[in-house]
């Protein structure tokens, strides 16, 4: 008797709500692109350096993005899926 309330109260649950993982998503998609503004700027030639690798973009922009998208993770996991929001 206990395992047939268990299966039925276990039947189509999520730990999270729609809202969650849609937080999840966008925080995803900053982290991504926070890495991919931070690659390339590399050389062929190992004897030549390149300055491109100090620029604005890859120094201060990339990390702060992929910052911004970890907050975002940590609010979407903590955001209550059960709160009303009209109230």
């Amino acid at each position: 008797m206990g395992e047939q309330k268990r299966k039925e109260s276990s039947n189509n649950e999520f730990i999270f709500g729609k809202k969650n993982y849609k937080f999840m998503l966008i925080g995803l998609g900053f982290i991504a692109l926070g890495f991919i503004l931070m690659s390339g700027g590399g050389s062929d030639d190992p004897n030549v350096f390149d300055p491109s690798i100090f620029s604005w973009r890859r120094i201060r922009l990339a990390p702060a993005l992929v910052l911004i998208g970890f907050g975002i993770q940590v609010y979407a996991i903590l955001l209550n899926p059960n709160k009303d929001s009209k109230s």
